[in-house]
């Protein structure tokens, strides 16, 4: 039992609750700075501008010694994770001594994280060589999450937005608003032209811990054969799908809501309503689809055409189709109901990229190992698309 090892998990787990306080704590910083900025607009005498100015010294001070607290303790969490990986590098596993040879090579280090997290499984937590710790749990490589094949039909909705890395568990994220605006021609050695200032938002940001059982008896702990990290792999990636599916969808329904009639409705929706800057598509209920697709155009031709492309294999209106379960994307069986829009632009997945492996105490069973995934999803560009409620046209369009 790597004694150090846990110990050393123990106090990243006590340092990263400490900075996850701290950051707590910002935010309150953040919402005094807003009540003291009200108060100077609203100060009339001087005696009310003396006590403001005194609680800004005070705001002022007190900030920077939060401030200064929490750059130290990230600073102390960047070197005891320094320290658990130096750790984890220097100490392989028992029995790992024939993959001294090629140990620089990326194959031996993955099949040392792999060979680490099975050992971890099977012990219930005890063995923590070979692997990085997060959390008190075993961090899984992103190689080893890459599943060998999915099959085609199978809608990931990640692949839809725009994915953010983050590397904080809290922030803003920058946006620019798709104004439309053009570059100015400029004469060599002329000065430089007034440009439009870009409309930037700050989108704030919180990632929370996803947390899903998986199943695993002890057969297959205590079979020593058995790839264990394959099984969480294919566990974590299927769980992770559908529960990131329903986030993103989740933000999709938040568009501004839209009533489109018949076919004409749909022109006008994708022709007039969303600026050419945006790469619309639809993303529409199973049941929206299947009513669409009945539908043809005055020369007898179905509106839905094939697509290589498209998830679906079908396009409307020249837009790619994704279909989704109508309790997904909708409230629930029959609604006619989807985003259309650019859902890239819409929204974005910031994605903390720390999937893990932890075996929890269960009232119940006992332990059970329950694999852990950090992100948040967050609507970004308002103007990217809207929420439609179908109705077919009086004229049966």
């Amino acid at each position: 039992m790597a004694l150090k090892q846990i110990m050393l998990a123990k106090k990243i787990e006590g340092k990263e609750r400490e900075i996850e306080n701290l950051r707590n704590l910002t935010k309150q910083f953040e919402k005094r700075e807003k009540e003291l900025e009200t108060a100077i607009s609203e100060a009339k005498t001087e005696e009310e501008q003396r006590t403001i100015e005194e609680e800004i010294d005070k705001y002022t001070k007190e900030r920077e010694a939060h401030d200064n607290k929490v750059t130290e303790a990230e600073k102390e969490l960047e070197g005891l994770r320094e320290e658990e990986n130096e750790l984890n590098r220097g100490k392989p596993g028992k029995g790992e001594s024939h993959r001294n040879l090629g140990r620089g090579s990326e194959e031996a280090k993955l099949e040392e994280a792999r060979a680490g997290i099975n050992a971890y499984v099977r012990s219930r937590g005890q063995m923590r060589d070979g692997f990085t710790s997060v959390d008190g749990g075993a961090l899984i490589p992103e190689e080893l999450l890459t599943p060998q094949m999915k099959p085609e039909d199978v809608v990931d909705l990640r692949n839809y937005v725009k994915i953010v890395s983050v590397n904080s568990a809290s922030g803003k994220y920058p946006v620019i608003a798709k104004a439309g605006s053009t570059m100015n021609t400029v004469a060599e050695l002329a000065e430089n032209p007034e440009l439009a200032n870009p409309e930037i938002e700050e989108i704030e940001y919180s990632v929370q811990t996803r947390r899903g059982y998986i199943p695993i008896s002890q057969e297959v702990i205590d079979d020593a054969d058995y790839d264990v990290t394959g099984l969480i792999r294919e566990e974590i990636s299927s769980q992770a799908r559908n529960t990131t599916n329903k986030d993103i969808a989740a933000v999709l329904k938040k568009a501004t809501a839209k009533e489109v009639i018949g076919v004409d409705g749909l022109k006008d929706l994708v022709n007039k309503d969303i600026k050419k800057v945006y790469a619309v598509g639809f993303y529409i209920s199973a049941s929206l689809y299947a009513e669409l697709d009945k539908l043809k155009d005055k020369n007898g031709r179905y509106l839905l055409q094939d697509s290589i492309t498209a998830a679906s294999g079908k396009q409307l209106l020249g837009r790619p189709v994704i279909v989704l379960d109508d309790d997904m994307i909708g409230t629930e069986a029959g609604n006619l109901v989807g985003f259309v829009g650019d859902a890239k632009a819409f929204c974005a997945f910031f994605d903390r990229k720390r999937t893990s492996v932890e075996w929890i105490d269960n009232q119940i069973y006992g332990k059970l190992l329950a694999g852990i995934i950090r992100y948040d999803v967050e609507k970004t560009d308002e103007d990217a698309g809207f929420y439609i409620t179908y109705k077919n046209s009086a004229e049966g369009n």
